[in-house]
C-alpha cells in the first residue's frame, strides 16, 4: 500500500558569517530522520523542501568540517556582501543571500530503504544559511512509498 506522510519542521540556523569552524551549515539529518520514523513508510523516497529564498539545502560530507568551511569561503567569494546590488532592502547581505540560494538547491530527494535514509557513510543533509543573521527556517518533509 502506498503511503504519504508530510510534516513541516523548523531549523534554527547560525549566522552566515563564519571563519574556520564557524560556517553557516546546520545538520538537519536527524530532524528529517525523526519525520521518517513517525511515518509508516519503509521503502520509497524522502523529499525535503526549504521554504526560503536566502537559504538552501545541500547533501555534503559530515566527517571533516573543513569541507563546510571551504564551501562557505568559496560562496562568500562568488557572492560577496556589497552595496553594489539594487536589492538591499534588508542590508548588505540581502541580495548575496538570494544569489547564493540561486546557485544551490531548494530541495533534496533521498532514497528510503528499510525505513532508513539511504545516505552514504559520509553524507548529511544541511541547511545552508546565506544571511548574516541567524534565522528560523522551515522545511517541508514529504515521505512517500510503501510500508
Amino acid at each position: 500500500m502506498s503511503e504519504v506522510h508530510q510534516e513541516t519542521i523548523g531549523v534554527a540556523t547560525r549566522a552566515g558569517r563564519g571563519g574556520p569552524g564557524r560556517h553557516a551549515f546546520v545538520d538537519a539529518t536527524d530532524a528529517v530522520r525523526q519525520v521518517v520514523d513517525r511515518s509508516s513508510v519503509k521503502h520509497g523516497v524522502v523529499h525535503v523542501f526549504i521554504q526560503h529564498t536566502s537559504a538552501s539545502l545541500v547533501i555534503q560530507e559530515n566527517a571533516d568540517p573543513r569541507v563546510l568551511d571551504d564551501l562557505d569561503a568559496w560562496m562568500r567569494k562568488i557572492a560577496p556582501e556589497s552595496n553594489v546590488y539594487s536589492h538591499d532592502d534588508e542590508g548588505a547581505d540581502d541580495m548575496p543571500g538570494h544569489l547564493r540560494a540561486a546557485v544551490t538547491k531548494t530541495h533534496e530527494m533521498i532514497p528510503l530503504k528499510n525505513g532508513q535514509l539511504a545516505l552514504g557513510t559520509w553524507q548529511a543533509l544541511y541547511v545552508w544559511e546565506h544571511r548574516a543573521r541567524p534565522h528560523q527556517r522551515k522545511l517541508v518533509v514529504t515521505v512517500m512509498g510503501e510500508r
